[in-house]
């Protein structure tokens, strides 16, 4: 059949939309690489070893996990200290990151060797967007008010980490979990991401529910916004914890494999 001018350009038109919509969507609708290979970074109120339970099941279903030991300083040397850990990875690796190091996981996750990324309850910006000017538009959730500082030092007060952080955890795990708590230089918090890796990589997100950290709608809104596979836990923020099933059986998918 011929097609006259008209039809020609109407059908250019459709094929550069459909081209955008597809690159817009291709980090989600990815086949998943095979990665043997996961890289874990933890955010604030906590060190590496909150991936504990998660760990143990990556390892069981044959998986190299390696958690990044987050210095909580700044922005780009928390970025370095991932990319640091990436670098030693000797394949195709699945970087996970739990509530702030979402910013880490969306910038350092342009690494070559990041086949996936996968988002636990956690921050996931656009390139040089304002996190805390979207977070805003939020209803503030009720951790945000147990911050304290020492100086440019700031941690989470006892009854907002067992309250409002790890809520759903019992309370002698929680107050041993808050006598661990790495505490966070003001300085981490005004950084912002120069890449979002999620528009390139396939992403997937951890949505919980009972989160008092940070807002489930927000949750939701950077999860759909990314276009990620996502799954919704009855959790509080620590799902990697309370939920190391589910969240393990996540990144598995996300490294094409079955849990």
């Amino acid at each position: 059949m011929m097609m006259n001018r008209r039809t020609f350009s109407a059908a250019l038109v459709a094929g550069a939309a459909a081209s955008l919509i597809s690159t817009r969507s291709m980090a989600a609708n990815s086949i998943a690489v095979k990665a043997s290979n996961v890289v874990l970074v933890h955010g604030l109120f906590a060190d590496g070893s909150c991936w504990s339970e998660v760990i143990a099941r990556l390892q069981a279903a044959g998986i190299n996990a390696t958690a990044v030991q987050n210095p909580l300083t700044t922005l780009p040397e928390a970025v370095e200290s991932a990319q640091h850990v990436l670098d030693r990875q000797d394949g195709p690796t699945v970087l996970v990151g739990h509530s702030f190091s979402g910013m880490i996981v969306t910038e350092a996750g342009v690494h070559p060797k990041v086949s996936a990324l996968v988002y636990v309850a956690a921050r996931a910006p656009d390139a040089d967007e304002d996190y805390g000017a979207l977070a805003k538009t939020f209803p503030t959730p009720p951790a945000t008010a147990g911050i304290v500082f020492d100086g440019d030092e700031g941690r989470l007060s006892e009854e907002a980490f067992l309250r409002d952080f790890a809520g759903d955890l019992p309370e002698a795990k929680a107050k041993v979990l808050y006598a661990v708590q790495e505490p966070f230089h003001k300085a981490l918090l005004i950084g912002r991401t120069t890449h979002a890796a999620w528009r390139s990589k396939p992403s997937y997100y951890a949505v919980s529910t009972e989160d008092r950290t940070i807002n489930p709608d927000l949750e939701r809104f950077m999860a759909k916004r990314m276009n990620a596979k996502t799954i919704e836990l009855k959790a509080s923020h620590l799902s990697l914890i309370s939920h190391p099933d589910e969240i393990t059986a996540l990144i598995l998918e996300a490294a094409g494999h079955h849990a």
